[in-house]
């Protein structure tokens, strides 16, 4: 059967990547962006699904920014693109490899991008919240999400997500989750998007 990219409380891990104090002046929709992922990562308190976080080169770009909700959270400090850093990769492994990750942070075109090529030559599904990932510029940021569908990921959105992994209005956290959606998620200009499919 055909992988249609069903989320799964039981099988998720939320990747948090690099919203960070120096960068807030220079990403398109840098608060918006950071709006949702904080939504996404309530939701995975409140469901259980386990967050990773990073910060690129923290002692230069400074710490996660407040708003995201990350503190008590252990952040990997990293120079590289990508995510999956050994602690991470010892991580996933105590998580008991999990198949599906749900990714959201910047840049889109650079560590988003590094990091959904590594999962999913993990033979990782990879769910990129399109409405919580950005780039400096909105080019960069919709072309890597074009590039991104091509090579195998899911492109979604925070509100689906958070609909996805409760599947039911009779789910024992709906009413929590609900809560999370009183407001639309903020538009994030991707309507532009289509013309890069």
């Amino acid at each position: 059967m055909a992988n249609i990219g069903r989320l799964s409380v039981k099988d998720s891990v939320l990747f948090l990547c690099d919203m960070q104090e120096k960068f807030r002046p220079n990403i398109f929709q840098f608060t918006n962006i950071v709006s949702n992922a904080a939504r996404l990562l309530q939701a995975s308190r409140v469901l259980g699904i386990p967050p990773i976080l990073t910060e690129q080169y923290p002692k230069g770009l400074g710490p996660t920014v407040p708003e995201l909700g990350a503190e008590g959270l252990t952040a990997h400090a990293k120079t590289c693109f990508t995510m999956i850093l050994p602690e991470v990769e010892k991580q996933l492994q105590e998580l008991g490899n999990p198949k599906q990750a749900i990714l959201c942070g910047i840049e889109t075109h650079a560590c988003i991008a590094c990091t959904t090529y590594d999962l999913l030559e993990k033979g990782m599904e990879v769910h990129i919240v399109a409405d919580a990932v950005s780039s400096r510029s909105q080019t960069d940021r919709l072309f890597a999400l074009s590039r991104l569908k091509q090579s195998g990921a899911f492109l979604t959105t925070t509100e689906a997500v958070l609909l996805q992994l409760v599947q039911d209005a009779k789910h024992p956290n709906f009413k929590e989750i609900q809560k999370l959606m009183l407001h639309p998620s903020p538009d994030t200009a991707l309507l532009s998007f289509f013309s890069v499919l």
